[in-house]
């Protein structure tokens, strides 16, 4: 059985909570130091957004019931980050090797500057950037390392950091100081507030979805050869006359025949 540890350290008023391979922030957490904690660790648990269930009550109508199991239906996803709603006055995120995804949905935190989003599988990042500006509009200090939407050469060999959408991320959070490894300059806020709109990359439809989209269509039968011509086992030539006489009066050789020569 896993023992539970908190780490707190009332000097700086931090909480780290790591390595406890919990699926959503535990509710002592945030009863016990939600009022003081400035800082939240959070790192190598399982964090992430998903479904779940719950019973239907007996005199619900059996249209009702999903096919998950008898009794049973699909509810929202829940929201494994709802916890953080008690630390009202966190400042500092640390979410690092989790298993968040896009979907992540991170309550109002009007304090935090600082989020760290490290190897997790956050794929995509229009949507994440637009929830972020929404309900951290301090934020200064953001990092996404070790994602598949923070490409580079550690993580994957065929991408480098021309791959990243960097001034995309400048664009859409504009208060950002220091984004994963460097600082932002004045040069690239700069780049950003007149390209950055338009440096978001799109990514070609995945060949398994397109091949599934492909297998749905209505098969096409149409074929440019005549009906008796179709059975690969049924072999026929055609003879016909043609009614045309070449008089070579178009013909490129002409050029080079003197009158004499005819």
């Amino acid at each position: 059985m896993r023992v539970r540890r908190v780490f707190f350290q009332t000097n700086f008023i931090q909480v780290s909570y790591i390595s406890q391979d919990c699926e959503e922030i535990p509710e002592f957490l945030g009863r016990k130091y939600g009022h003081m904690a400035k800082r939240l660790d959070l790192s190598f648990n399982l964090l992430r957004e998903k479904p779940c269930t719950r019973t239907v009550a007996e005199g619900k109508e059996a249209g009702s019931r999903s096919t998950l199991g008898l009794g049973e239906e699909q509810t929202p996803k829940s929201r494994s980050l709802e916890g953080l709603k008690t630390f009202s006055y966190l400042e500092e995120l640390i979410l690092d090797n989790n298993l968040l995804g896009n979907d992540l949905l991170l309550p109002r935190l009007p304090h935090l500057h600082t989020l760290t989003l490290n190897k997790n599988q956050i794929s995509e990042l229009e949507s994440l950037l637009d929830h972020l500006a929404e309900v951290v509009p301090s934020l200064q200090y953001l990092s996404l390392l070790g994602n598949v939407a923070c490409p580079n050469e550690l993580v994957c060999k065929e991408k480098d950091e021309d791959d990243y959408q960097r001034y995309f991320v400048l664009h859409k959070l504009t208060n950002l100081k220091f984004l994963d490894t460097r600082k932002v300059t004045r040069r690239e806020r700069e780049e950003a507030l007149v390209r950055g709109a338009f440096m978001k990359v799109v990514k070609p439809k995945d060949a398994k979805a397109s091949n599934e989209a492909a297998s749905l269509s209505p098969e096409m039968n149409y074929t440019p050869l005549p009906s008796g011509s179709r059975d690969l086992t049924n072999h026929r030539g055609i003879l016909g006359k043609c009614r045309y006489i070449y008089y070579g009066k178009h013909s490129e050789g002409n050029r080079f025949i003197r009158d004499d020569q005819l």
